[in-house]
């Protein structure tokens, strides 16, 4: 390991951090344990072979339902192997008697389905399932539920099973979600046999498109990625001023792009920025805010951006590169105005960087990482050009290992294979549980044809103003993003709210990327803000000052959102000179709306006296003159881009020119 205060992060401690994340798993014995490389070699071979078609060859091809069901059998019952019924409740290397049963009958009730699977098809299962089918589907269905409790936490367990009972009980709900009673069984063969719920939208995602790109993420990790960009980023920022800020942003947008975890993405990058920041002078509370307004934006940078932008995908039933191409703007804004508000705040207070004695050579580190930037050129190449999603990652991922092995500085050995593939198991036993209780809630959705009434009920409550819709629906998509995952709250907002947007004639894309941004929010966002308060540990100040800070620092993100869903020119939708227009005008005023919040215009200086009322007028106007500059004009504005920017120059000019003048007779 190398020294923390040079700042640099071996892989080592990279894994060690990131396992903080997964310290609600049972440590195994080594049966459980060779139980569990079982399962999730026997997931990843799956994965393999239905994306890639090796079934031609072989000559067995089997349905979609089936390789969902099939996934379903190894990855369930893992969930009771891994965790324990309760957190700290039993034996914590031991599975008790009744998690090894509960894991068997998922086991072979999930082979079962596999089995019949043309006869489910076939034969109507969904509608008309024999009976002894319809007892397995209750067992099928609480599992589902339990599953979602364990690894997703009692919040996603209460919302699942609220919404998948909802079909029985629709009769005595209130107002316009009344409706007709289900039968138990018509509601239960619906849930596990339709191809609307448990192997539903979520379950194909994950099958298709976010199980390669998992293990592309995992690879990463153990072979060093996560230790590369890192010190890439201190290596190209870190003696700039405020060089380990602008460090955090480089390396946690990097790493929470491959990681698709806010709090892993804190874990691993904060440790090492987070001390560095506070070492050349910023505060705690900020350096916290910082990384986790970096590690935040991560989940949304392509071209990784997490499991939700595949779900994404797979629900809009567009190619991913498309998600990925539309988000380039957006998070090129936010990280922009990050950068900005660092450099303005660093110049104000006279922030250094850290000495170029203490940071690593970026020769040294291009010549052992180099590999690491051809595999993201690989990746890019295949998603964007050759349009091949589902094997990018795989290919991506085989050309990381075999380069890893043929280096010295990372290669595995059997310790380190073993470790990969517990890794990859643990993942994706998190994320088909949480995934399998979601498709709960859109299969009773589905079933009691709701969908177009709710979308009914929200235009006509808002009046059929759009942006009045568009306020509701981001603070609904903040309220859900506290209790629930990202993929959980996009997923209901996408079945609920999208199709009422979508009636105001917005953007499909457009939309469900605005319900992806303000279900993010609440990571930063007091009371709540996970993100902040994870990073506020490492920095050992107030969680709620962090929150704050990171609030401030990420202002941009709330704005964004109503930017680009307002004008899809934002996210790359429209004439390229419209879209060219529209972004080097946000670019222009995310650096003003920046000068304001933090009280310094790069160029200019501080705007006037901190206790005089010029300097807080100077920074409203600022404030403004950015705000009006970075959003798009349009029919639904009310106002043309013209418009909207002479107004901008007629409040920003004279207020720039104003703190120049000052600045200047201040020398």
């Amino acid at each position: 390991m190398t020294d923390p205060q040079s700042g640099q992060i071996s892989a080592e401690q990279a894994q060690e951090l990131a396992a903080k994340a997964s310290d609600r798993h049972r440590k195994l014995s080594p049966f459980w344990m060779s139980l569990m490389l079982v399962l999730s070699m026997s997931s990843v071979f799956m994965a393999i072979y239905v994306n890639f078609n090796l079934g031609i060859w072989i000559g067995i091809v089997p349905l979609e339902t089936q390789y969902f069901y099939a996934m379903l059998g190894a990855l369930l019952p893992l969930v009771f192997i891994l965790y324990p019924v309760w957190p700290g409740v039993g034996a914590p290397d031991r599975v008790p008697w009744y998690d090894a049963v509960l894991a068997a009958i998922t086991f072979f009730i999930a082979c079962y389905f596999v089995f019949v699977g043309e006869s489910i098809l076939d034969e109507g299962w969904e509608y008309d399932a024999p009976q002894h089918a319809v007892y397995m589907t209750y067992f099928i269905w609480a599992i589902g539920l339990e599953a979602a409790r364990r690894a997703g936490g009692l919040i996603i367990f209460l919302i699942c099973l609220l919404f998948s009972l909802y079909p029985i009980f629709a009769p005595y709900a209130p107002g316009f979600l009344e409706g007709e009673a289900n039968k138990w069984g018509d509601t239960s063969t619906y849930h596990v046999f339709g191809t609307e719920s448990l192997i539903g939208v979520p379950m194909e995602a994950f099958a298709s498109l976010v199980a390669g790109f998992l293990i592309f993420g995992v690879a990463l990790q153990f072979t060093g990625g996560g230790t590369f960009f890192l010190n890439l980023a201190f290596a190209l920022l870190g003696k700039r001023r405020g060089g380990p800020a602008k460090v955090a942003i480089f390396s946690s947008g990097l790493m929470g792009s491959m990681s698709g975890s806010v709090i892993t993405n804190v874990l691993t990058t904060g440790v090492m920025s987070i001390p560095a920041m506070i070492r050349v002078g910023f505060r705690p509370a900020y350096a916290g805010g910082v990384e986790a307004c970096a590690s935040t934006g991560g989940v949304l940078m392509p071209p990784i951006m997490g499991a939700t932008a595949f779900v994404m995908a797979v629900f809009l039933e567009i190619p991913y590169s498309d998600i990925a191409i539309a988000a380039i703007i957006p998070s090129l804004l936010y990280f922009f105005a990050l950068f900005m508000q660092i450099d303005a705040y660093s110049a104000r207070y006279h922030l250094s960087g850290l000495p170029e004695n203490e940071l690593p050579s970026l020769r040294d580190v291009l010549r052992d990482g180099w590999y690491f930037v051809a595999v993201f050129l690989l990746l890019i190449v295949m998603l964007l050009y050759m349009q091949q999603e589902a094997q990018a990652p795989y290919y991506a991922t085989a050309l990381l290992l075999m380069i890893n092995q043929a280096a010295k500085q990372h290669r595995w050995g059997w310790r380190e294979l073993y470790n990969f593939i517990v890794g990859v198991g643990k993942l994706f036993t998190e994320l088909a549980a949480i995934l399998a209780g979601i498709g709960l809630i859109i299969g009773s959705l589905s079933l009691t044809g709701k969908v177009g009434t709710i979308a009914y009920e929200l235009v006509s409550f808002a009046g059929d103003s759009t942006l009045l819709l568009l306020v509701m629906g981001a603070a609904t998509c903040f309220v859900l993003g506290i209790g629930m995952t990202i993929t959980a709250a996009y997923l209901f907002l996408a079945i609920t709210l999208a199709p009422g947007l979508a009636k105001s004639g917005l953007n499909d894309l457009a939309i469900h990327m605005f319900i992806l941004y303000w279900a993010m929010i609440s990571f930063i966002t007091p009371p709540v803000a996970i993100g902040a308060y994870a990073a506020a540990g490492i920095a050992q100040t107030n969680p709620l000052k962090t929150g704050l800070e990171a609030m401030r620092l990420g202002t941009i993100i709330y704005f964004v959102p109503f930017f680009f869903v307002l004008n899809p020119a934002l996210i790359g939708i429209g004439p390229p000179l419209e879209v060219a227009v529209v972004f080097v005008s946000a670019l222009v005023g995310v650096t003003l709306v920046s000068a304001g919040l933090q009280g310094y215009l790069i160029g200019a200086g501080p705007l006037g006296g901190a206790s005089s009322p010029l300097h807080w007028l100077l920074r409203v106007a600022l404030f403004i003159s950015g705000m009006l500059l970075a959003l798009p004009g349009g029919e639904i504005i009310g106002f043309t881009h013209m418009e909207l920017n002479v107004t901008a120059s007629i409040i920003g000019l004279p207020t720039v020119a104003l703190t120049w003048l000052i600045n200047r007779g201040a020398r």
